[in-house]
């Protein structure tokens, strides 16, 4: 096994004999320890922040002496996830799961909306009705600090990366991916990654063929079908649900900006800032909902998408702003519920909230379609 991880040594997650040492590494990372500082306690980070650093780094090192093991790193999350669930939604409910096995691995291919969320709540459903949690792809945009690193791959994250330079590297780390994705499923352990690079910032969730042409890789080289080795993956899709998008307003501005300008600069922190603005943010209710393992009567990537898709829009759970935002008529809207999305609506210039309404409207729209 350990001979096996080897080859994958580069891209995969932490295993239980590298816990300790990823958690050393990040006490004694000064970025990390700042981070925690400004996050919270920015008003003493400045003047007092050579006094509380040690004593954060103390803080953590005493938290984290019982953590060895991934198992110990996904309980300790899970804790932190019921706290911050607890603060940040309503409800957390989910579909599906008792049609799957709990002692198989499955390929989750799910709708993306939240960098951080997404993973997360599938890997609380999965963890709260005894399913081995999934390992998480993660693009190595996000990674740009050691620190981040560390803490994603200790979560089960394995590296997709999307730096490669020319067609010669893109091909070799495409293919890597794909092998280790087969691996993964191979060795007992589900598999979380988003139908598309980068969210649905629309709100029009699409998988793109692309990422089905890619898990094929593999199986060319194991002179296998298309229909037959993507059947063999187990691929369940997944429709992740938010009543309210903590990041919607942000996704909206950046749209409207493309729109009248052109182009968008993304600032150097702003993806961080997207992951705790979601991860923090209020979501209202949430619902996950796992689909059928798809079969072998799809030939094409296309048409793989197409099912993917399909079983996303049909399982989407929509809720009072989806149907407001489409003008269906549905018992779930109240005057209440009418008045905030309009009030949400009418605090933004007429560009932005034309986007924002269409983004809640598109899940509503399509599963009428």
């Amino acid at each position: 096994m350990q001979e096996d991880n080897d080859i994958y040594k580069e891209i995969r997650p932490y295993i239980d004999s590298e816990v300790n040492g990823a958690i050393e590494r990040l006490v004694n990372d000064d970025e990390f320890i700042t981070a925690i500082l400004n996050y919270r306690f920015p008003q003493l980070s400045g003047v007092f922040g050579w006094l509380l650093r040690p004593i954060i780094r103390r803080f953590l090192v005493s938290k984290w002496s019982n953590i060895h093991t991934v198992e110990d790193v996904q309980n300790h999350v899970a804790k932190y996830m019921a706290s911050t669930l607890d603060h940040s939604c309503d409800s957390v409910t989910h579909s599906g799961l008792d049609k799957l096995d709990p002692t198989q691995s499955y390929l989750f291919v799910s709708n993306h909306r939240d960098i951080a969320m997404d993973p997360a709540i599938v890997n609380w459903c999965l963890f709260q009705r005894n399913h081995g949690t999934s390992h998480i792809a993660i693009g190595d945009n996000l990674l740009k600090k050691p620190c981040a690193t560390e803490l994603m791959r200790l979560n089960k994250s394995f590296i997709v990366k999307r730096s490669a330079k020319g067609p010669r590297e893109m091909m070799k780390a495409l293919g890597q991916l794909s092998s280790y994705i087969k691996h993964s499923l191979e060795s007992g352990n589900s598999i979380w990654i988003a139908q598309r690079e980068g969210r649905a910032k629309d709100g029009n969730d699409k998988t793109e063929p692309a990422l089905l042409k890619m898990f094929h890789m593999e199986g060319r080289k194991r002179k296998e079908s298309f229909a037959d080795y993507m059947a063999s993956l187990k691929i369940v899709p997944v429709a992740i649900s938010y009543e309210n998008d903590p990041c919607d307003l942000l996704k909206a501005q950046e749209l409207d900006q493309i729109r009248t300008q052109g182009s968008y600069e993304k600032g150097e922190l702003e993806d961080i800032d997207s992951i705790i603005k979601g991860i923090v943010g209020q979501k209202r209710r949430i619902h996950v909902s796992f689909g059928d393992v798809v079969d072998n009567s799809f030939e094409t990537p296309e048409a793989f998408a197409q099912e993917v898709d399909r079983q996303i829009t049909e399982n989407y759970k929509l809720f009072p702003a989806n149907y407001i935002a489409a003008g269906i008529n549905h018992e779930s809207v109240t005057a209440d519920e009418r008045a905030k999305f309009e009030a949400k609506l009418a605090s933004q210039p007429t560009g932005v909230a034309s986007i924002l309404k269409q983004m809640y409207a598109y899940p509503a729209e399509k599963k009428q379609a």
